[in-house]
């Protein structure tokens, strides 16, 4: 990677330097905290969880992912590796779904969990301008990621069963994607300029989408 320009018009151009200059830019961009109004809350009446039915992280839970874990990818920010967390599975799956299941009820996420590999990926533009990179994650820890996993399972089966997003929802939805939702957008379209009705289109196009993700400080 080449040299990068810093924001107060220095460079980094060293091993530590270069990372530093990409890491402190990344930080910049991401907002700490976002009041959402109330009209931006979506309607969930009667499709929440009530105290009493929250689901529990179940021990076979954790044993179907390291069935399934794959002891060829790269160790994570913890340095353990895959194929030691498989050989320990029997030992490790019910202490750690206890973790999770705790994590999951008290909505809060241990602090190595927080961490993970990041990967800059060039955009476009200038080379030595941080703000043409995209910090992607690699890597995070392999225990981070099953409960990622399992959160995310247990999340798609609720809101399918109790419908919470709507058909008109393409992304981030299981079977669908930009291309589904072109392909519905079109197709309305041209039966609107069929039957001769007055169409206006606005396309809007949010930078640094993903960078805009409400997060705790701490």
């Amino acid at each position: 990677m080449r040299t990068l320009c810093q924001q107060d018009g220095g460079s980094g151009d060293t091993e530590h330097g270069k990372p530093e200059v990409l890491n402190t830019f990344f930080a910049s961009a991401f907002t700490i905290k976002i009041n959402l109004q109330e009209s931006q809350v979506p309607e969930t009446k009667g499709k929440g969880w009530s105290k009493g039915d929250v689901p529990l992280m179940e021990e076979d839970q954790a044993r179907e992912y390291f069935n399934k874990l794959v002891i060829h990818k790269s160790m994570g920010p913890d340095g353990v590796h895959p194929q030691m967390l498989r050989e320990l599975s029997d030992v490790i799956e019910r202490p750690l779904s206890i973790i999770f299941d705790q994590s999951w009820q008290l909505g809060e996420v241990l602090k190595d969990r927080k961490n993970a590999n990041v990967t800059p990926i060039f955009k476009k533009g200038k080379k030595k301008d941080p703000g043409n990179y995209r910090p992607v994650i690699r890597v995070t820890t392999i225990p981070g990621n099953m409960m990622e996993l399992l959160i995310l399972e247990t999340i798609s089966r609720h809101i399918k069963d109790k419908k919470v997003i709507r058909s008109s929802q393409h992304g981030f939805t299981k079977g669908k994607s930009c291309l589904t939702n072109f392909i519905n957008c079109y197709d309305e379209l041209t039966d609107l300029v069929d039957e001769s009705r007055a169409l206006n289109v606005v396309f809007l196009d949010l930078s640094k989408a993903f960078d805009t993700f409400s997060i705790r400080s701490s």
